[in-house]
């Protein structure tokens, strides 16, 4: 009878064994399949924390282009209309300046005139005396001379010198050759001979070239 136990007994553990495997084996299989979901799951939720992240980046950085770009417009208007004003005043002073200028030109002879006058009223005094007393030719030339030298004072004050031309050689910068001789010596060769018109200066430029004839 003992025996018959054992054998029973033994086959009971043998029976039971292989179940006991199976039950282990499908509940660590399911530990991992949880274990693997729960790994995915936490995947999936990196993930989808990644990407908000990334959104959250771009759309930040989307807003501070848009306040850049609208920086920017408020600067390119504040630009444009100090340009616009440059330009306003700029287009008046040159306006104004060309106005001025065309006056000053207008009036340049005005101050020389006006100096000029007295002469002018001198020489029709001396004319109308005379006319009436008949001078002699002498007083007339005296009255002529001072009137002369009287508004060469006034020319000399307004800058206007004559262009020397005694003994002087000739000088394409103040002399203007009219007509050649030929000279009687070398050392005569470019002089001048004679002035047939006088020569000036304005404020040391050359307003008219004295013509003259040198000899060659």
């Amino acid at each position: 009878m003992e025996e018959v136990k054992d054998n029973i007994n033994n086959e009971d553990i043998q029976d039971v064994s292989p179940e006991t495997n199976e039950d282990v084996s499908v509940s660590q299989q399911e530990e991992k399949v949880e274990v693997s979901e729960i790994d995915d799951s936490d995947d999936k939720t990196a993930k989808k924390t990644s990407l908000f992240g990334k959104k959250d980046k771009n759309v930040k950085k989307i807003e501070e282009l848009q306040k850049e770009l609208e920086q920017l417009k408020v600067n390119n208007a504040e630009l444009q209309d100090k340009f616009l004003r440059l330009y306003s005043e700029f287009d008046n002073y040159r306006k104004r300046t060309q106005k001025e200028k065309l006056d000053v030109i207008k009036n340049a002879s005005e101050s020389l005139i006006q100096s000029l006058l007295p002469i002018v009223d001198d020489m029709e005094r001396a004319m109308i005396y005379n006319a009436k007393q008949e001078a002699a030719i002498e007083s007339i030339v005296e009255g002529e001379v001072l009137i002369m030298q009287k508004m060469l004072s006034v020319l000399k004050q307004k800058g206007l010198t004559a262009i020397d031309t005694d003994n002087a050689t000739f000088d394409t910068d103040f002399h203007e050759a009219v007509s050649i001789v030929p000279a009687p010596t070398p050392e005569e060769k470019g002089k001048i001979l004679e002035v047939v018109e006088k020569g000036y200066l304005l404020n040391e430029k050359v307003i008219r070239y004295a013509k003259v004839v040198i000899y060659q």
